[in-house]
């Protein structure tokens, strides 16, 4: 089953790696390149309509349906980002010539000139425009924030019927209780919504929600009785402010502080996932509620899933992170966070002791020092110039050579 969309993105260079990498190919069950180890988002890979279709089924079944078309094709539901082009003539010496910007992706407001206001608000290098280093950051945060296998199922590598009734579960609660999109108003707007929720009474925490926003304040006091719910600062009443339906009318962010609360990233086109007064990235809302396996990046719906190196791995997961060997039982080594076999180790990452020449094993006693290394023992370790064992004295190191005193150091520098 290709199920994990093998072809796609094939051949895309890593912007990590450069030349180092011969090109994205996705190893058959991690989310990573086999040729490089880095993830997809690391790739500059064309974007094709698979983000929009992805982000498309995450809104399907839900109240921002209002976001999504149907395809004529499959009937698949694909996100209908709102891409804003603007238009700026540009003074020039003679005539005056035309300068368009186009933003992948702008807030779905009605007004302009507030949508680029926002816009405006992000860091430069953050704002999503076409060709920018800002349309990297959005690709990758979609990639990073929103990963198609936490909602879909047949994104996901091998899993029991069981566990596919689980996600789906999941996936849905999630739908109804956290998920939402921000919404960008200027704060005064905020107010009549408010007012117009509690007269509606909308059970009791729209009353509540509304005497926040309101406390019926002097027009002198006015100015700066909005202040964002992250970073606490005041807001302008003429600055747009995100909201989310979520967390209620009374909460107002700066565009710029809509972040997450355990990456502080930018949410990607504003989805966010509100929980006990925070908003999560969907990466991060799901590693809140369940396990995520270090190796596939799956989140774990079975109940026997094995705690190493204080991640969590699917049993089968847990394997050599060179040669996806698995591991349970065996002698591995950790480099950078990653489990790998012993004879991987040895083969591919062991140093060599500078005496010998031979890969230090991963058990072995060494030492280390000023990036070269040896095998702890009197047959390595010993001084360059009349050969006695060095272990447990002091020593003198010079361009990887040992000696036990300044006179044998003496002799053989000169």
């Amino acid at each position: 089953q290709m199920g994990l969309g093998h072809e796609e993105g094939l051949g895309a260079p890593c912007l990590k790696c450069k030349d180092k990498c011969e090109g994205f190919e996705l190893h058959f069950w991690r989310k990573i390149c086999r040729n490089c180890k880095c993830g997809q988002e690391e790739h500059d890979i064309p974007t094709s309509n698979e983000e929009d279709r992805k982000v498309g089924k995450l809104f399907e079944d839900t109240k921002y349906t209002a976001l999504i078309a149907k395809l004529r094709n499959d009937g698949a539901p694909v996100y209908k980002r709102n891409v804003m082009i603007l238009t700026n003539p540009v003074p020039a010496k003679k005539n005056v010539s035309i300068n368009t910007v186009t933003y992948e992706w702008a807030p779905p407001v009605q007004n302009q000139t507030l949508a680029r206001q926002y816009m405006e608000m992000l860091p430069k290098e953050k704002q999503p425009v076409a060709g920018s280093e800002g349309a990297q950051y959005r690709k990758k945060q979609l990639a990073k924030q929103l990963p198609a296998h936490d909602q879909d199922p047949s994104k996901c590598h091998e899993l029991s019927p069981s566990e596919v009734k689980q996600m789906e579960q999941f996936v849905k609660k999630y739908k109804n209780e956290a998920l939402g999109v921000g919404d960008v108003k200027l704060p005064g707007e905020l107010e009549t919504r408010a007012t117009d929720q509690s007269n509606v009474s909308n059970g009791e925490r729209g009353t509540s929600a509304a005497v926040g926003a309101m406390e019926d304040k002097s027009p002198d006091q006015k100015a700066s009785q909005y202040s964002c719910y992250e970073c606490k600062l005041n807001m302008e009443e003429g600055d747009p402010a995100v909201y989310a339906e979520h967390a209620g009318y009374d909460k107002l962010w700066h565009p710029a502080c809509f972040v997450c609360c355990i990456c502080s990233e930018l949410l990607v086109d504003m989805i966010y996932f509100w929980k006990k007064g925070n908003l999560y990235c969907g990466r991060h809302y799901c590693e809140s509620e369940k396990p995520r396996c270090a190796g596939c990046d799956e989140l774990i719906f079975s109940n026997e899933y094995t705690r190493a190196e204080g991640q969590n791995w699917h049993l089968k997961h847990f394997c050599c992170f060179d040669c996806d060997r698995i591991l349970a039982g065996e002698i591995y080594v950790m480099l950078t966070e990653k489990p790998v076999c012993r004879p991987c180790y040895m083969k591919n990452h062991a140093t060599t002791c500078q005496s010998c020449h031979n890969a230090i094993d991963p058990e072995a006693q060494r030492v280390a020092y000023n990036n070269f290394n040896w095998h702890a023992t009197q047959e390595c370790f010993f001084c360059s110039c009349c050969s006695k064992g060095l272990i447990g004295r002091k020593f003198m190191s010079v361009e990887g050579m040992v000696f036990c005193s300044v006179e044998c150091k003496k002799k053989i520098m000169s």
